[in-house]
């Protein structure tokens, strides 16, 4: 299943946009208050075509109305605004663009600042019906034009709260694609740094074990045919062992959970030991009995596992000629697994110095199911040692109160 993210408008596309709509009101309003006034000046003639007394003012007070009405948009919109009202004073052609002038003011400001400019614009108008003509009584003038500005003001600020709320909307949709989008970044990147851990646990036991085989069959070029025959047919197993890993790696990738092949656990131990001793490593094993019979919790054994899997790869690459001990100890309240050597008398032939992923993967797998790890040379004589203590609740919790991690140091060996 594939994810579609529909990336959030630029910062250019989302300036762009209020000064677009801020255009298109403009010209809009205008048009309309050239038509409202055109109709009111029109009106204005008498029945033979002529202006009567006082009709020129009513032509100017139209021209400065229409030329005042597109500073509404810009900084100078309180003052142009009054202006409008003072012009409704002296004429009703003024009066579409002052009643424009408060729905204006009404959608882009508060209404504690709107309030007084439907107030001034209200008493514009009762002044102008004191000493021009109406069509109504004054008093049915007055509510008329109280119930307009009143309605311009409720309907400016509808539209306000409208604007406010859709572009809060909007920014929340940004927000909520730019979390989806950080959301699957974050996924991708724990999904690749399981990859990579599962990769390290799986291969590097068996890559290291085709190196050191290597590495022997060159330093003993004149060694007897039966014995290099015997190291090449484990190469060849391991090697036929490393791919059979990464298959099963790309069907983790590929496949879902339940087609996975079971994960390793206590009872591939011995088959692991016998893999290393098979190498040419002095390995010694010893669970002392405590596991006949034990079905120790999924994560618990396969933690178990990589623990014995790290410390023999571990002891393979920098003591290969050192004899490891792995001990596998049950106790009342957890699970203690033990890798130690004796110490390296030589360096691993064709290995190298690690990355130091292995026994941080390693710390971390054992902290999540509440453990300790304790990493380093040994208190009581020469040697390695790789020390892991697991509890067998530990699966049912991320970590508990006695976890710890311990992450390789500069005189800890770095696989």
């Amino acid at each position: 299943m594939t994810t579609e993210l529909r990336t959030a408008p630029s910062a250019h596309d989302a300036a762009r946009s209020p000064l677009r709509r801020r255009r298109r009101a403009l010209v809009l309003s205008w048009a309309g208050v050239v038509v409202l006034t055109a109709l009111t000046v029109a009106g204005a003639f008498d029945a033979t075509g002529v202006l009567p007394l006082g009709g020129g003012l009513d032509v100017v007070v139209a021209l400065a109305a229409l030329a005042l009405v597109p500073f509404l948009w810009t900084r100078r919109q309180l003052p142009v605004a009054y202006a409008l009202a003072a012009l409704a004073v002296l004429g009703p052609t003024a009066t579409p663009a002052s009643t424009v002038a408060v729905l204006a003011i009404a959608r882009s400001r508060s209404v504690r600042t709107a309030l007084p400019v439907a107030v001034v614009g209200f008493a514009a108008h009762a002044v102008q019906g004191l000493w021009r003509p109406i069509p109504l009584p004054y008093g049915w003038w007055l509510l008329c034009a109280a119930a307009v500005f009143a309605a311009l003001l409720g309907w400016g600020a509808y539209w306000k709260a409208r604007a406010e709320l859709l572009l809060s909307l909007r920014e929340r949709a940004r927000r909520a694609e730019r979390d989806q989008a950080e959301r699957v970044e974050r996924a991708r990147h724990d999904e690749r740094t399981r990859i990579a851990r599962e990769m390290h646990d799986t291969l590097a036991h068996r890559l290291t074990l085709i190196a050191a085989t290597a590495g022997a069959l060159e330093y003993r070029p004149d060694a007897p045919p039966e014995q290099a025959a015997a190291a090449a047919a484990r190469v060849r197993d391991a090697v036929s062992g490393a791919l059979d890993d990464l298959r099963g790696i790309l069907r983790l990738l590929r496949a879902g959970p339940d087609e996975l092949r079971p994960a390793p656990g206590l009872a591939d131990l011995g088959q692991l030991v016998a893999e290393a001793r098979a190498a040419g490593g002095a390995v010694r094993y010893d669970d002392g009995g405590t596991l006949d019979g034990v079905e120790a919790p999924p994560a618990l054994a396969l933690a178990a596992y990589r623990v014995v899997q790290e410390g023999l790869t571990n002891a393979r690459r920098h003591a290969p000629d050192a004899a490891v001990s792995v001990t596998i100890a049950r106790e009342p309240d957890g699970m203690r697994v033990a890798v130690v050597d004796d110490g390296a008398t030589a360096p691993a032939a064709g290995a190298s110095d690690g990355s130091g992923t292995g026994l941080v993967g390693l710390a971390e797998r054992v902290e999540l199911l509440g453990g300790t790890l304790d990493v380093g040379p040994r208190p009581d004589g020469p040697g390695f040692a790789v020390v892991a203590w697991l509890p067998w609740g530990g699966w049912e919790r991320a970590s508990g109160s006695r976890s710890s991690t311990t992450t390789p140091s500069s005189e800890q060996r770095c696989d």
